[in-house]
């Protein structure tokens, strides 16, 4: 199995890693075992040494403090992230980590957390929390289903891909209607709860990239998703 090794690294677990956004860690290890893969899983978290070998990136949200914690060593490691997302690696950014992945994320208070600029976006302090569940409608991977839960508001420039368009729910800011973006492989997106396991088809998206990167070519197992599905009937019957 050790020929067959994908590397997940997931950066800064102990500063942005709420509201279940650990299920997509776990979600992309077991996929990446049923189709045939052996999964190792790297914490990256502020001061260590950026490992080389990452096939797959992932981060998830935290409070405007963790953003402020991590602010410093993520504009240090932004360069290599941006090349890597260039090369092709396909990376899933949640809230937070989302935000910081594009221009800048402006506080309520007026304070400015500068983000590496992956995503040519900018996040806004909102006065009003954007909470409740979703549903995003995208060309590429159907009917996306997710909690969201934040303040801050997301504009995107107009060379900038949405992840999609929004069913129900706020998404980017509440008012154009879109959820979350794209640059090459790399997602952005507010939708916690977590993404991923009432999502593969994304999962698969992601771990599709990173083996045909590697490997050359991915052949995928036929995994029952059944459990998944019904998650999925019963998240859409949900209330907003």
């Amino acid at each position: 199995m050790s020929d067959k090794k994908i590397t997940i690294v997931q950066i800064y677990p102990k500063d942005m890693n709420i509201y279940g956004d650990w299920g997509n860690v776990l979600t992309i290890k077991r996929r990446l075992e049923w189709h045939g893969y052996e999964p190792e899983l790297i914490e990256y978290n502020q001061g260590d040494t950026f490992p080389k070998e990452a096939d797959i990136i992932l981060g998830g949200g935290g409070q405007d403090s963790g953003q402020d914690i991590v602010q410093d060593d993520l504009l240090k490691i932004g360069p290599v992230v941006r090349q890597l997302a260039d090369r092709g690696v396909p990376m899933l950014v949640i809230c937070g980590l989302y935000q910081l992945f594009g221009k800048f994320f402006k506080t309520q208070d007026g304070h400015i957390i500068e983000g590496i600029g992956l995503f040519n976006i900018e996040t806004h302090a909102g006065s009003e929390r954007l909470i409740g569940n979703t549903i995003v409608k995208s060309g590429e991977f159907g009917e996306i289903i997710g909690y969201e839960n934040h303040s801050g508001q997301t504009y995107l420039a107009k060379d900038v891909a949405p992840l999609g368009h929004i069913i129900k729910g706020a998404g980017n800011n509440g008012q154009d209607g879109t959820e979350g973006a794209r640059y090459k492989n790399v997602i952005g997106s507010y939708l916690h709860g977590s993404l991923l396991p009432k999502n593969p088809r994304i999962a698969d998206f992601l771990v599709e990239k990173a083996v045909v990167r590697k490997f050359g070519e991915f052949t995928p197992t036929v995994i029952d998703d059944h459990f998944a599905e019904q998650a999925r009937i019963v998240a859409l019957k949900r209330p907003r």
